[in-house]
C-alpha cells in the first residue's frame, strides 16, 4: 500500500545524513534570500490580502473567467481544448504531435505535464521529449520525477550533478558549476531548432487579455514557445486571474515568496500564435484546460482555498516534515504542504489520505503562503473527511472507540490494572511506530481519581 511505503520511505529519508545536509543547505540559501526580498516590500501584509481576495473571487466565478479567456484567447486565433482528465489532455496532445509529425519535443518547467505523466506517453508514442529547465533535463537524465515545485534538483549536490553527465552524457569530471551548465546549455540549443512541438505550463491565465503568462529564470520557456511551428500550454483551470493589470500583484509575490527576488528574470504573456506582420513565434498556438480533479475541490466550499495556490513553494521551504523526508517520498506531483492537501483530491482520497497526516500542524506553510492558502485547516479537514467516508485502518476505528467508551465511562479505568493498560498502550503505540525510538509509555500504578481519593478521604 502507499501509505506503509511512504513510512518506510520516510524513514530511510529521515535518516539518511547526506540528504539532510544538501537539503539544509540548499533551502537554506532559498531561506536568506526570501529573507531579503521580504524586506523589499512595503506592505507585504496587504499585498497577501489582495492576493487572496482576487483568487477567491475567481474561484467564486469561475467558470465566467474561464469563458472569458476562451472568447479572448481564439480571437487572436488561438484554440483552447478542455480537458476533464490526464487521460483527455494526452489524447489530445497526441493529435495534435501527430498532425504535425512530431519527432522531438521541447518542454519548458511545467508541473501540470508532471501530472499527467506526458514524458511517458510522448515516450510511448515514439516521440523525444527533451525537459529544457536545467534541473528538470537533471533529474530526467537521472530517471527522476522533479523534487520540488520550484527546484526540481534540489537534493542533488555539484558533485552529483558531475556524475550524472559523466554517466549519461560521457561528459569530463568537473567541479566547475558554469561548465556544467554550459554543457546542458550547449546539448539543448540544437534541440530548440529541430523540434517541431514546443510544450510550456501556465503560471496565469489572464482572463480580459485572453493571454497566458509564464513566470521563468531561463529563458528556456520562451526558446520552447519560439522557434517550434506549434505551441501547446497545458494550464489547470484554477490559474486564471482577471486581469492583466493582476501581474504587477502576482508576479512579486510569486518571485518573492518562491525564490526571493523582485520579479523573476523572465516574465511573457502570450497572446496567442505568429500574428501579422509578426517576425517571430508559432504558427498554432493550442492553450488545454486541465481540470483532471479541481473540479472536485471546487465543489467543495470549505476546501475550495487550495485552488488559490500560485505553485510558489514557500510552504515546503519552511515545513519541517518535508525537510526530513524530501520531496520523493511523496510519490505525487506535488509535494510538501501544499501536495498533501490538493493529492487527495486529485488524485484520490484512499491512495492518498496518509499525505494529510505527514504534517506537524505547526502551521508555518500557512504563515508564509502569499495568497493565505490555510493550508495547516486543509489538512485538519482532509483527515476529517477521510474518517467520514470510511477509509480511517479498522484498528483505528476501534482504538477511538475504545478511548470514547472509556471517557464516557471513567471508572471502568480504574478497574483495570495498570499491567493491562501498559499492555494496550504499548500494542497500539507500537503500531504507529511511537516505540519505535522512544521509551515505552507507562501507565501509574494508581489513577488521578485514585489519588485524589486516598489523599482527600475523610480520615
Amino acid at each position: 500500500m502507499k501509505a506503509q511505503q511512504f513510512l518506510h520511505d520516510a524513514e530511510v529519508k529521515a535518516f539518511d545524513r547526506e540528504h539532510r545536509r544538501k537539503i539544509r543547505f540548499n533551502i537554506g540559501k532559498y531561506d536568506a534570500a526570501v529573507g531579503v526580498g521580504m524586506k523589499l516590500y512595503d506592505q507585504h501584509e496587504l499585498a497577501r490580502d489582495r492576493g487572496a481576495y482576487l483568487k477567491a473571487t475567481v474561484l467564486e466565478k469561475l467558470d465566467d473567467y474561464l469563458l472569458q479567456f476562451e472568447a479572448n484567447f481564439t480571437a487572436r486565433g488561438g484554440r483552447v481544448i478542455w480537458a476533464r482528465d490526464a487521460a483527455e489532455a494526452l489524447a489530445e496532445i497526441g493529435k495534435l504531435t501527430a498532425a504535425r509529425h512530431a519527432k522531438t519535443v521541447v518542454k519548458a518547467k511545467s508541473m501540470t505535464t508532471e501530472e499527467i505523466h506526458l514524458n511517458q506517453y510522448l515516450a510511448s508514442q515514439g516521440i523525444e521529449s527533451v525537459e529544457t529547465d536545467l534541473g528538470e533535463y537533471i533529474v530526467q537524465l537521472n530517471g527522476e520525477r522533479p523534487y520540488h515545485i520550484v527546484t526540481p534538483a534540489m537534493h542533488l549536490s555539484k558533485a552529483d550533478i558531475n556524475g550524472i553527465f559523466m554517466k549519461h552524457l560521457g561528459t569530463e569530471s568537473t567541479d566547475d558549476a558554469q561548465k556544467l551548465v554550459l554543457t546542458a546549455r550547449h546539448l539543448l540549443r540544437n534541440k530548440y531548432t529541430a523540434a517541431e512541438v514546443g510544450v510550456t505550463g501556465g503560471n496565469f491565465l489572464i482572463a480580459d487579455a485572453g493571454a497566458v503568462a509564464v513566470t521563468e529564470n531561463e529563458g528556456n520557456a520562451r526558446l520552447s514557445a519560439t522557434f517550434p511551428q506549434l505551441h501547446i500550454a497545458v494550464v489547470g483551470i484554477e490559474k486564471v486571474i482577471p486581469s492583466l493589470l493582476d501581474l504587477d500583484l502576482f508576479w512579486p509575490l510569486l518571485s518573492t515568496s518562491g525564490t526571493g527576488q523582485q520579479v523573476t528574470v523572465y516574465n511573457t504573456v502570450y497572446f496567442g500564435p505568429r500574428q501579422p506582420g509578426e517576425v517571430d513565434g508559432p504558427e498554432e498556438m493550442v492553450v488545454i484546460l486541465l481540470d483532471n480533479g479541481r473540479t472536485t475541490l471546487l465543489a467543495q466550499p470549505d476546501k475550495r482555498a487550495a485552488l488559490r495556490c500560485i505553485r510558489c513553494g514557500a510552504c515546503l521551504n519552511v515545513c519541517p516534515v518535508y525537510k526530513n523526508i524530501g520531496g520523493h517520498t511523496y510519490e505525487t506531483t506535488y509535494s510538501g504542504p501544499i501536495g498533501s492537501v490538493i493529492s487527495p483530491h486529485l488524485s484520490g482520497l484512499p491512495e492518498h489520505k496518509h499525505l494529510s497526516y505527514a504534517s506537524s500542524l505547526c502551521g508555518a506553510c500557512t504563515t508564509v503562503c502569499p495568497v493565505r492558502v490555510p493550508l495547516h485547516s486543509l489538512l485538519l479537514l482532509n483527515r476529517q473527511q477521510s474518517v467520514q467516508e470510511g477509509y480511517a485502518p479498522a484498528e483505528e476505528r476501534v482504538a477511538i472507540g475504545l478511548w470514547k467508551w472509556s471517557m464516557q465511562h471513567r471508572w471502568a479505568l480504574d478497574v483495570l490494572p495498570a499491567r493491562v493498560k501498559d499492555w494496550s498502550l504499548g500494542r497500539l503505540l507500537g503500531q504507529v511506530g511511537w516505540n519505535k525510538r522512544r521509551e515505552a509509555l507507562a501507565i501509574a500504578p494508581l489513577s488521578f481519581r485514585e489519588l485524589w481519593k486516598r489523599d482527600h478521604s475523610p480520615a
